[in-house]
């Protein structure tokens, strides 16, 4: 642990001072943002006086990370609610999800949770196909996301093989649109959302990239579920370079990761920038980390966000290992991102100095409370910073093949106050597979033992 006289040097100025230059057009806008920086500066400069922060710091003047605290958090938030919580019943897949994968980052074997997440997922299950949030609540792909990723994070036969996965995929068939999109629930809007947490189920579960006959896509003269999608897709990025969540709307954070990572399923993520503008949408990614706070916003004019060192921090190991190619590529052949293209820095210390609440817990900003959703995605925005990620060209013309062959090794990045030495956040925690933000290896047994059973209408 460094000396409280060794801090000072080792902050870059910019994430310990207010802008130099700000401009004094006062708005609701610029008062919310001036409030945030504030609350958030006392924190992000707790180094230069310990005492003012329960954290102890590290070489780099970073708090560490209470992994105990929050353990006992995210366990808490898989045990029953209260009753006010019936309020948000339909989002019961969601924080079964966060409080499984946030476990898993900390360090923590999930499996024990098998059971109890079949019996809860159970009867959720629709013999339409899909999962609701509840028993007896339409089927939706969000929930289903959600169901599918907490069975692959328990993993094992158990969980496997609750999925009705011909269901599955008559259900998915009825959701494809005739304009290449996917709606997010039957009768229900179209948007990014929707085609993401489609080409997820459809490469985990391994079910047939054809379309049902039954489909209303095929009257468009669609044959795959991918038909079509990637002109949908394109059509979603915006005058600023960011994605919306359909055509026409406002850019915002998570639907550019719906959109970045569907694209890596659809086909090879060096191949994205046949649908997107690669250098519109670095531009706007780049503008959404914000100093000194060092986090990353949704939107443009919002706040920073803890959520979003998930659905933005997650966008950056897709499009830099997709500028790189893959593995393989010769040094040339592609765009060679030497180092990362945000402040991995910047981000580590607005995730560990502002979002770590005092009894466990991460949350949105210093003035809000923890819960289990910006728990899990600040765990990913760390565990985004602590690995660099990398895919291979698999050379198989079978659906998905690049999405399953993504790799993660510990991240070698150069301090920025120091190029000589290298940033450690000291967190440590675990990484993910950037598409399906899960495990590696449990994205391959789902896969495999999915893979292994094909569905008999469909042979």
């Amino acid at each position: 642990m460094a000396t409280s006289g060794s801090f000072s040097t080792a902050v870059p100025a910019y994430f310990r001072h207010p802008a130099p230059l700000l401009d004094n057009l006062e708005t609701d806008t610029s008062r919310l943002q001036s409030a945030t920086i504030n609350e958030c500066l006392p924190l992000l400069n707790a180094v230069e006086d310990p005492t003012r922060s329960p954290f102890d710091f590290n070489e780099f003047g970073l708090p560490s990370l209470e992994k105990e605290e929050h353990i006992q958090f995210l366990q808490e938030n898989l045990g029953e609610f209260p009753p006010p919580f019936v309020g948000i019943d339909a989002s019961r897949p969601w924080m079964v999800y966060w409080a499984l994968l946030g476990l898993y980052l900390l360090g923590e074997d999930v499996s024990p949770f098998r059971s109890r997440v079949v019996k809860t997922f159970y009867s959720m299950q629709n013999a339409s196909g899909g999962f609701g949030g509840g028993f007896g609540q339409y089927s939706h792909l969000a929930g289903t996301y959600a169901g599918l990723l907490s069975l692959a994070l328990v993993g094992g036969q158990e969980a496997y093989s609750l999925i009705d996965r011909e269901a599955m995929w008559h259900w998915l068939g009825r959701l494809k649109e005739k304009d290449g999109g996917f709606r997010i629930c039957e009768e229900g809007e179209e948007d990014v959302r929707g085609a993401y947490c489609a080409l997820v189920a459809l490469s985990l579960l391994s079910l047939p990239l054809s379309l049902p006959p039954d489909s209303p896509a095929r009257e468009a003269g669609f044959e795959l579920f991918t038909d079509g999608l990637g002109e949908y897709l394109s059509r979603c990025q915006t005058y600023e370079g960011g994605i919306a969540s359909s055509p026409g709307s406002e850019a915002h954070g998570a639907y550019a990761f719906c959109t970045i990572a569907c694209l890596c399923l659809h086909a090879a993520p060096h191949e994205m920038s046949c649908y997107v503008d690669i250098d519109g949408l670095l531009s706007w990614l780049c503008a959404r980390q914000y100093a000194p706070e060092g986090g990353f916003a949704g939107r443009t004019n919002k706040l920073v966000d803890g959520c979003y060192s998930h659905w933005v921090g997650t966008c950056w190991p897709l499009v830099e290992a997709a500028l790189d190619g893959p593995r393989d590529t010769p040094k040339g052949m592609g765009r060679n991102v030497s180092e990362n293209l945000y402040s991995s820095e910047g981000l580590s210390r607005y995730i560990l100095c502002c979002c770590q609440g005092p009894q466990g817990g991460l949350r949105d900003k210093p003035s809000k409370l923890p819960d289990s959703y910006h728990t899990c995605y600040n765990l990913v925005g760390l565990s985004n910073v602590d690995h660099a990620h990398t895919y291979e060209n698999p050379g198989s013309s079978e659906p998905f093949a690049s999405a399953f062959t993504w790799e993660a090794a510990r991240a070698q990045v150069p301090s920025e106050s120091d190029p000589g030495s290298v940033f450690d956040t000291g967190a440590h925690v675990r990484s993910l597979n950037p598409v399906f933000v899960i495990p590696h290896n449990r994205v391959l047994e789902m896969r495999t033992w999915t893979a292994a059973r094909p569905l008999k209408t469909a042979l």
